[in-house]
């Protein structure tokens, strides 16, 4: 397991992924790989400028996408890509199919202009994408029980309904590299199936 890989989590708001980021990256350095843990949007000081703007204020669907893939362009130029080209395995809360279902799926921008987007900033894809799937049911309650919520999260329940539909088509449309995963079971089940896909990780 010592070549590069560009792992992410994905999953609707309340699957949990920020507990299994965690277990992940204690997983790989237990196996002497020394993970850059990152997330989107996010991970430059520009992209978390940006992060703080998507997260709170209001905007049109195009503004939104168009900054998302802003702070990707970043992340990938002063992160991902020269995180993989020294050896580095990258796992990253989030990358561009979170675009796809939130932007595209919840919000109904047209699929074409962000398959443009993605190809505008290189197009690459990650060796292995963790789908945390949840019914929408749990992903409520969860929330209902977090902290305050961002702009995202306070969507109605339709929206979120719309963002895991289109992480399943993703998941469906790329099974080489998706793993959809039943995150509605215990922390054990769940991590017992993350051991198993790493472990079969080439």
């Amino acid at each position: 397991m010592s070549n590069a890989r560009f792992i992410t989590l994905e999953g609707i708001d309340g699957a949990g992924k920020s507990t299994h980021l965690a277990w992940l990256t204690a997983w790989l350095q237990a196996r002497r790989i020394d993970p850059v843990v990152t997330r989107e949007p996010g991970g430059t000081p520009l992209g978390e400028q940006l992060r703080a703007l998507l997260l709170k204020e209001p905007m049109h669907l195009e503004t939104e996408a168009l900054l998302m893939f802003a702070a990707r362009r970043e992340h990938l130029e002063r992160v991902i890509q020269p995180a993989l080209a020294a050896g580095r395995w990258v796992v990253s809360d989030r990358f561009t199919d979170a675009s796809f279902a939130y932007q595209g799926g919840g919000r109904g921008l047209p699929q074409d202009k962000l398959e443009q987007l993605e190809h505008w900033i290189g197009g690459i894809q990650p060796d292995l994408t963790l789908l945390f799937d949840v019914p929408l049911a749990v992903s409520q309650a969860r929330m209902a029980a977090s902290r305050e919520l961002d702009r995202f999260e306070q969507e109605q329940a339709d929206f979120h309904a719309r963002v895991r539909s289109a992480y399943l088509a993703r998941a469906a449309a790329y099974p080489a590299r998706f793993r959809v995963i039943d995150a509605s079971r215990d922390i054990a089940a769940i991590q017992h199936d993350l051991a198993t896909i790493m472990e079969g990780l080439a």
